[in-house]
């Protein structure tokens, strides 16, 4: 066998995008302390970006969406035939299939896992059937997983009492770690109408709560006219979730709300907006709340994992009820109705606690830490 090559890290996400542009930080610091860094996901657009980060890259094809076994016993093999290659140091696994069939093949391979669980996914806010595999399938994946990283607690604490982890293998991290430097406060004033105006950032997702979203926004045009409304994000998902462009173009046409596409750089979006919004049933940390925060923005979110660990109610923001599109029309009126000088306590509120909470530099200290000891046990 292969010995294991003990500058090597491979890293497995489910799309090159993530990769591109929620990784980099970490990549940059793996890399600036002598590791080689091999990236494996599935090919898209963004692939041909990795080797410019100074890592090889692997492709690797995997239904991200679907539920079908054989697929999935394919994608073990792929890994299992990868890891067996590779013998890298440690694997480090992002989002679902990486981090169950990943972390399988690495552990009948013998290689130390790092896991990250960003978020639960549709199955755990749907339950049913497809919870029971997952439980499953993470109970198997996350046994003999050096570090299991959540990004809040409830979470945590949901794999621990389902027996899905062992509680001294689990850590928190906040979220994926903002660059201060990159998501900063503009020092320009916003230009626009002077209309007040609402951003949802996210995957265009019914569990995302863009449909209590755009029902709450019916009720706030009629209490507060002139009042802009926007969607980010992308159209068109692979996931039984997924709002339709049909959808989508017919609240345009109503006038109810404007929809920019889809982008790389949030940045531009989130300065022309006022209030940055997402109603989600249950998140891991939600990137975009920690980018609008960082930029300085008040919030608006639903009282659940993940939003409330960003949104301090009355602070930086409101939390509202989840599906609950009344609780959620309410708080936007409310912030619509504050003076100026509130608003801008609130984004200045939302800075400081990304700068005490949730920089970039956490994140990437807490990984150097699991590897860096993986690496001292490996030359003993």
């Amino acid at each position: 066998m292969t010995p294991v090559a003990r500058d090597k890290i491979i890293v497995s996400i489910n799309t090159s995008w993530n990769v591109v542009n929620f990784r980099k930080g970490l990549i940059e610091a793996l890399r600036s302390r002598g590791y080689e860094v091999v990236v494996v996901a599935p090919r898209d657009a963004y692939s041909s970006l990795i080797a410019a980060m100074g890592c090889r890259y692997v492709e690797l094809d995997m239904d991200n969406s679907g539920t079908s076994p054989l697929r999935d016993l394919v994608l073990l093999w792929r890994y299992w035939r990868l890891l067996r290659r590779e013998r890298p140091l440690a694997f480090v696994g992002f989002t679902i299939k990486p981090n169950v069939f990943g972390s399988i093949a690495a552990n009948l391979n013998g290689i130390p896992v790092i896991n990250n669980i960003s978020g639960l996914g549709t199955a755990f806010v749907r339950g049913g059937l497809l919870l029971r595999i997952a439980k499953v399938l993470y109970r198997v994946a996350l046994a003999r997983s050096k570090m299991v990283f959540f990004q809040n607690d409830d979470d945590r604490m949901l794999f621990v009492d389902e027996r899905l982890v062992r509680k001294d293998r689990t850590a928190l991290l906040p979220g994926s770690g903002i660059d201060l430097v990159r998501f900063a406060p503009s020092s320009e004033a916003r230009t626009g109408s002077g209309a007040i105006v609402f951003l949802l950032v996210a995957r265009l997702l019914w569990d995302k709560g863009v449909g209590e979203f755009i029902t709450a926004v019916r009720r706030v045009c009629r209490e507060v006219p002139g009042v802009r409304f926007q969607l980010l994000g992308f159209l068109d998902v692979e996931n039984r979730t997924a709002v339709s462009r049909e959808h989508v173009e017919k609240w345009v046409a109503e006038g109810l709300v404007e929809y920019l596409g889809s982008t790389d750089d949030v940045r531009p979006f989130m300065r022309a907006a006022d209030c940055v919004v997402l109603p989600s049933y249950r998140e891991g940390t939600p990137r975009s709340l920690l980018e609008a925060a960082a930029m300085g923005k008040p919030l608006i979110a639903t009282d659940v994992p993940g939003c409330r660990e960003v949104v301090d109610h009355a602070v930086n923001g409101f939390l509202c009820k989840v599906r609950d599109p009344d609780d959620l029309a309410s708080k936007m009126v409310e912030f619509a109705r504050l003076d100026g000088s509130s608003r801008d306590r609130m984004g200045a509120r939302s800075r400081n606690k990304v700068e005490r909470q949730f920089s970039e530099t956490i994140v990437i200290e807490k990984y150097m830490q699991q590897i860096e000891r993986l690496s001292a046990l490996a030359t003993k």
